[in-house]
């Protein structure tokens, strides 16, 4: 009788496992779908990148499986994105996978703590700050080397160009994850692809896992923004 129980468990923990990759590889799918079919230019000042909602079901992923599962769709996401789309090669996969990290893993982490709608809307405004400075300097330290422009012309488009594109996709990004969420999450308890939602001791381990990947990124931000103020890079 033991026996055929622990064969269950094992089982039961298999199946959740399969259910987990089914549900972010569909996921991912989707965010790929849509960063090669819909961007749209927003802001005149770089009217060479264009808004894109794939962050929303990246962000909706993260707040169901945690950052780190956030973070794995949008690598994978992006660089699906490169080979489909072949633009800026491997340059601009790197882009959107610290853009969509930066977005998804500071929202995520802070709704892993904050289990409430309350936690998931001050998560995404965190989010969207979190985004927009990031992006504001890696946009100074790479953009030059992805479009072969001078340094000083980029900065002459963070405020006018960059700042307002990201504020925007990052707000834009935020009211479409709110609207969407729930209705994507009841869609995938109703088709039982959710596990039903348990507490445990691991939760904290998690959440710090979580910090320590959005911690990474502000250190790797700020190590190439010195380097690139010190002209190294």
């Amino acid at each position: 009788m033991e026996e055929c129980k622990v064969g269950e468990r094992i089982q039961n923990g298999r199946k959740w496992d399969t259910k987990k990759i089914v549900v972010l590889a569909m996921l991912s799918a989707i965010a790929t779908t849509l960063d090669v079919l819909f961007r749209i230019p927003i802001v005149p000042a770089v009217g060479f990148i264009g808004y894109e909602p794939k962050d929303v079901i990246l962000t909706i992923g993260g707040f169901m499986y945690g950052p780190m599962a956030g973070a794995a769709m949008a690598v994978v996401s992006s660089f699906a994105y490169m080979f489909i789309a072949g633009q800026n090669a491997l340059w601009g996969a790197i882009m959107n996978i610290v853009s969509s990290c930066a977005f998804v893993c500071t929202a995520a982490v802070i709704y892993k703590k904050w289990r409430t709608m309350t936690g998931a809307a001050v998560g995404l405004i965190f989010a969207v700050i979190t985004a927009t400075a990031v992006m504001l300097l890696w946009n100074y330290t790479l953009t030059p080397h992805i479009m072969g422009v001078s340094r000083e012309r980029v900065v002459q488009l963070l405020i006018p160009g960059f700042l307002p594109f990201n504020l925007v996709k990052g707000a834009l990004n935020a009211a479409l994850t709110m609207i969407l969420y729930r209705p994507v999450r009841a869609a995938l308890d109703k088709s039982r692809l959710l596990p039903v939602v348990q507490t445990s001791t691991k939760k904290s381990s998690k959440l710090t896992v979580g910090v320590v990947l959005v911690s990474a990124f502000v250190l790797v931000t700020c190590i190439l923004f010195i380097l690139s103020l010190r002209d190294i890079i």
